[in-house]
């Protein structure tokens, strides 16, 4: 692919302002858009000079934000969403991951241009058999009732949307089922997922909480590893009309996460858990998804690239970073 100018929205988040160092590092132009509801512009600083970026503050759920993109635009990278139903605002979740993601297929629709879209491993929902292959695995959802299950629906929504926008309109799709990722830049909340909140109780010397007994596994996903995959996924055409898994396939307990961070982070002292019971989620019962793997097979033959850095290296690595971030005001906002 030669250089290209690429629309990334949710520029400013954690995965955003990674990819958008690596396209400018490889001669991309970017223009992006963030609202900064969640991403910080201190993620983007690094960028600011650069001629090849253009920052749009704008919300992705408004058509207008859309306006200023320009008509040179040759890839679409749609990463804005919301996506923690558990704690309430299952509205938000399900009304922003479908009005942003209409606003982006309609850009794609209108400049005849590929889209590749942010999905996530949800979607596969408590499927009990792992690992999860895309063409294969069927999306297990659960009970309605459940608002648990919001972000899943939501993002499956969004993948059925664009194979439909691609079957009537004629321009590419691809889909990226993300599998925790973390690292660098990552929200230190639980926006992030289990490993900045462990990472933060362990330098503290806090009490880290797991939900449930912390048997339920996971895969990590170091955040170079998941650029790579949607790198691969802007560049290559082999990956148009795809739905695919980006993670790393080295399952692990919750448990086991919580004290592989504390063996990473050379702080003394002994582990120190709380076991959350999920009955204490908005009192309602909250479902949890007891194994999630991928199956990174067909990934790898479309993209050619696999996830590489282990989760311990990736661990010393971001628990590195998330020293230095903690002291700063900024990092404790998303």
């Amino acid at each position: 692919m030669s250089k290209a100018k690429v629309l990334v929205t949710g520029v400013a988040g954690f995965l955003g302002s990674n990819l958008l160092e690596r396209l400018l590092k490889e001669g991309h132009s970017v223009v992006g858009i963030d609202n900064l509801s969640m991403g910080l512009r201190s993620n983007i600083e690094f960028a600011a000079a650069n001629k090849r970026f253009r920052f749009i503050e704008a919300d992705a759920m408004e058509p207008e934000a859309f306006e200023e993109v320009g008509n040179d635009i040759d890839v679409a990278v749609h990463l804005a969403a919301f996506k923690i139903p558990r704690y309430g605002k299952a509205i938000d979740t399900l009304k922003v991951n479908y009005y942003c993601t209409e606003n982006v297929l309609d850009l794609a629709r209108e400049r005849k241009i590929k889209c590749v879209l942010a999905s996530t491993s949800d979607v596969y929902g408590r499927n009990p058999k792992v690992p999860f292959a895309e063409a294969t695995s069927d999306s297990v959802i659960g009970s309605s009732l459940s608002p648990r299950w919001a972000y899943a629906v939501s993002k499956l929504f969004d993948e059925h949307l664009a194979l439909a926008y691609q079957d009537a309109y004629g321009f590419p799709v691809t889909l990226l089922r993300f599998f925790g990722s973390y690292g660098p830049k990552q929200p230190l909340s639980w926006w992030g997922g289990p490993p900045p909140v462990f990472i933060n109780a362990v330098l503290k010397d806090e009490v880290i909480p797991i939900h449930g007994d912390g048997m339920q596994t996971r895969s990590f996903t170091y955040v170079t590893d998941t650029v790579n995959g949607i790198y691969a996924a802007i560049t290559r055409d082999e990956a148009n009309g795809e739905v695919l898994n980006i993670g790393n396939d080295e399952e692990v307990t919750i448990l086991e996460l919580a004290r592989r961070i504390k063996k990473a982070s050379g702080t003394p002292g002994e582990l120190k858990v709380e076991f959350i019971p999920y009955a204490s989620f908005s009192g309602k019962k909250y479902e949890d998804v007891m194994r999630r793997v991928p199956d990174t097979t067909h990934s790898q033959k479309i993209l050619g690239v696999k996830a590489v850095v282990s989760l311990d290296e990736g661990l010393k690595k971001t628990i590195a970073w998330q020293r230095e971030a903690i002291r700063k005001p900024m990092a404790a906002t998303a």
